[in-house]
């Protein structure tokens, strides 16, 4: 805990008494701060008396103190600084006020971000000075790229080039009085002349400023307020202000918001610090260390600097170490630099529930989350945990989404939280926070999902753990259930782990008609699995039956693996027989059906079909019906594949007359899908009787169906089938491009069938104008 109580010990004194009540000792300590055992003794012992800032930020970090114990240790070494015995005289040769720092000399990249000010320079209206702010998180070179470019750009302002620390992460940053006055002493302002208030001291800088082409980089900025009075009003002066804000308070500014590097900027910044030759010798550990840096500058250079000082150790060592996370962040330190130290002086800033919110949302599953995640970790009303995210992304801490409200950590700033979260929180609070967005995140995904249940879309979510900002219809469902999948699906995982069965089970069945619209997840294996587990678990063969049918149809529509698809049909199959449950043989049987045909097995897959359908005709359920038009649909398409169109013909006439004269009790739009599906059946079966003319009619009608229901896994091949029709038909051109959007759909929908897309597109190329496939080839 912090104290009030000023030290009288000296720093020396006053490090000891925080080392011993932290329980280190010197040598522990002195790892954590990356300083020498030697160096720290002489600390203590008071024979250095005014370490460094950097310094006294490193043992502060090391020591895990609290913002005021970190101010109190800062103070007593300010005391111990030497100071100047008399007032330098401008001019003279000792004085050289606020000078640009020195240009680092292996500075790499940045080309476009020193483009653009120059280009700002170079266009500058000579009465409108120019303030740039470059922002971003901790690590970026922030200050690197500002000094660079003010080397790069001084000879446009010969009036002068300054440079002044605003200590922005500091206890108590730079005041604006301070920073005004010196300011206006680099500029020439005699000592007795500089006024005593703020506002006088701003108005000064603005006329010393007025007329003359100056550059000033204001480094490491706290906020708006601090920045405003050292702006020149009128001039062709340049300002350059870096901060880890957005600072967006500040009006008519230009913007530098510096990225990550590139990989293979950050491999060229780290062979300009260890040299070419080690890093050709060992080219892809050159390539694994700077992922592992994350691409982060900061933390690529202290890998470089390491190794530099290191020069017999090979960077494989190094990849190997950084590889473990765990010890990644120890690995990232080499001398004074630290990765741990530059965040932690961001984490020491942030208001007590912001440091809540970033170390709960490494809890959270996936690269990204929402806002509603984090107040579930953390334990924050939605509102506060919203503004919370706000903050971290304006201080760089967190990388929001361009598009929608979402958020996601830089890999080595995550652990970092990570290791925060071990140390404040500890597992007990870690695990409540997990196991509370568990239960909320599952029973939102269960009611978001029944939202497409054909009978039960249009109830009132009252399973919703928070009916009034529940998704209020199927678009909003389907985007939340998009959205927020990873998180879902690891509550579905705590769930399963915690033995909630009956949860699981009524998450997975909610979630049956939702899958037919997203095909392209392979999560649905371990969703339906998960089924099948949990209703063992429970002992309920129905359930078992049910899960086992949804898992067979995962396995052969969404994994493209046929054996575990048959295997799985004939567990549901001997199951649904041993409890008398036709329906679920009827689905077992076409399951399996489908999967016997992908597996060459033609006239078993046919057998297979026709008792599934003898079986549903025996019932006169809703379910059964829709059951019954699934497999007639499946049947006719494996009759044309093998080259009996006709029949296939027939059969699929006789499931579109089944819907158009309508299910009892079946909302219609189900209905409509299930036509739709019919009609493009009969356009497959006449394009495969050589009817050319007559299959555009119902593909299209199948299309437009599958689009106004936001189907693409249904609507891609539809699209694919009627381009191969308009190429018989010799329209090159329209055939080309519904032939290209069917291609990259399927290609979204990782389909087997984009090869198929690919292929046409390419025989068209060859042979425009003539038809390219013989009847009966349809799919």
């Amino acid at each position: 805990m912090g104290t009030a109580t000023p030290s009288t010990e000296g720093f020396g004194g006053l490090l000891r008494t925080l080392r011993t009540r932290a329980g280190l000792t010197q040598e522990e300590l002195a790892h954590r701060a990356a300083v020498s055992v030697r160096a720290l003794a002489d600390l203590e012992r008071g024979r250095s008396r005014g370490p460094q800032r950097r310094t006294v930020q490193a043992l502060a970090t090391g020591l895990g103190l609290d913002a005021a114990d970190a101010d109190r240790l800062e103070h007593a070494a300010s005391l111990g600084r030497p100071r100047p015995r008399t007032r330098p005289v401008p001019g003279s040769a000792a004085h050289a006020p606020l000078a640009l720092p020195r240009d680092i000399g292996d500075f790499t990249a940045r080309e476009s971000a020193t483009a653009q000010l120059l280009a700002l320079t170079r266009h500058q209206d000579p009465d409108r000075p120019v303030v740039v702010v470059v922002s971003g998180q901790p690590g970026l070179g922030k200050t690197s790229f500002a000094v660079h470019a003010a080397h790069r750009l001084a000879p446009h302002f010969p009036d002068g080039q300054f440079a002044l620390d605003l200590h922005g992460m500091a206890p108590e940053p730079t005041s604006p009085r301070d920073a005004l006055g010196r300011l206006l002493r680099a500029l020439g302002v005699a000592e007795e002349a500089i006024p005593a208030g703020t506002d006088d001291r701003s108005a000064l800088l603005r006329a010393q400023t007025e007329g003359r082409r100056l550059l000033l980089v204001l480094d490491n900025a706290a906020s708006e307020a601090q920045v405003r009075p050292l702006l020149p009003g009128r001039g062709p002066s340049l300002t350059v202000v870096t901060s880890r804000h957005t600072l967006a308070g500040l009006e008519s500014v230009h913007r530098t918001e510096l990225a990550l590097l590139r990989q293979e900027e950050a491999v060229a910044l780290l062979t300009r610090i260890v040299g070419p030759d080690r890093v050709q010798q060992e080219a892809q550990a050159a390539r694994d260390l700077v992922h592992l840096c994350g691409y982060l500058p900061l933390a690529v250079r202290i890998a470089g600097q390491r190794l530099a000082g290191r020069p017999r150790e090979r960077l494989g060592k190094l990849v190997a170490l950084l590889g473990a996370e765990e010890r990644r962040l120890d690995g990232l330190q080499a001398g004074d630099l630290q990765v741990r130290a530059a965040f932690a002086l961001s984490y020491r800033r942030l208001a007590p529930a912001a440091r809540t919110v970033l170390r709960r949302a490494t809890l959270a599953a996936g690269p990204d989350f929402s806002p509603e995640t984090a107040a579930l970790l953390a334990d924050l009303p939605i509102g506060q945990a919203a503004r919370c995210a706000e903050e971290l992304a304006d201080a760089g801490l967190l990388q929001p989404d361009g598009a929608v409200e979402r958020y996601r950590f830089h890999d080595l700033l995550k652990l970092f939280a990570a290791e925060q979260l071990a140390v404040e929180d500890g597992p007990g609070a870690a695990e409540a926070g997990r196991a509370r967005a568990a239960r909320w995140m599952l029973r939102r995904a269960t009611a978001a999902a029944l939202r497409f249940d054909a009978d039960r879309h249009q109830d009132p979510p009252e399973a919703d753990p928070d009916p009034a900002g529940a998704p209020a219809d199927r678009a909003q469902a389907r985007s939340w259930l998009e959205a927020e999948r990873a998180q879902w699906l690891a509550a579905l995982r705590e769930a399963r782990a915690a033995g909630h069965h009956r949860q699981v089970v009524d998450a997975a069945e909610a979630m049956h008609w939702f899958s037919d619209l997203t095909q392209h997840w392979e999560l649905w294996v371990e969703v339906f699995r998960s089924g099948v587990e949990a209703a063992r678990a429970l002992g309920s063969r129905r359930d078992e039956a049910v899960q086992l049918n949804y898992l067979a149809w995962s396995y052969n529509t969404c994994a493209y693996d046929y054996h575990a698809a048959l295997a799985t049909a004939g567990a549901a199959l001997a199951v649904a027989r041993e409890i008398g449950d036709e329906l679920q043989m009827g689905w077992a049987l076409g399951y399996g059906a489908t999967a016997l045909h992908r597996t060459g097995r033609v006239d078993e897959s046919i057998a297979w079909l026709r008792d599934s359908a003898a079986c549903l005709d025996r019932l006169t359920t809703v379910q059964g019906r829709l059951a019954q038009l699934s497999t007639l649909n499946i049947l006719g398409k494996h009759l044309r594949q093998a080259g009996r169109a006709a029949e296939a013909l027939a059969i699929h006439r006789r499931s579109a007359a089944i819907c158009r004269a309508g299910i009892p009790g079946q909302q219609a739009e189900l209905t409509t899908l299930y036509l739709a599906a019919a009609r493009q059946h009969i356009g497959n079966d006449l394009a495969a009787l050589g009817r050319w003319d007559e299959a555009e009619q119902p593909l299209r009608q199948a299309l437009a169906a599958f689009e106004t229901a936001e189907m693409p896994a249904w609507g891609a091949p539809t699209r694919l089938d009627l381009g191969l029709v308009l190429r018989q038909l010799a329209r090159d051109e329209e055939a080309r491009a519904t032939l290209l959007a069917a291609r990259d759909a399927l290609r979204e929908l990782n389909s087997p069938r984009q090869m198929e897309a690919a292929a046409a597109l390419r025989d068209l190329d060859r042979h425009p104008g003539l038809g390219a496939l013989e009847p009966g080839s349809r799919r």
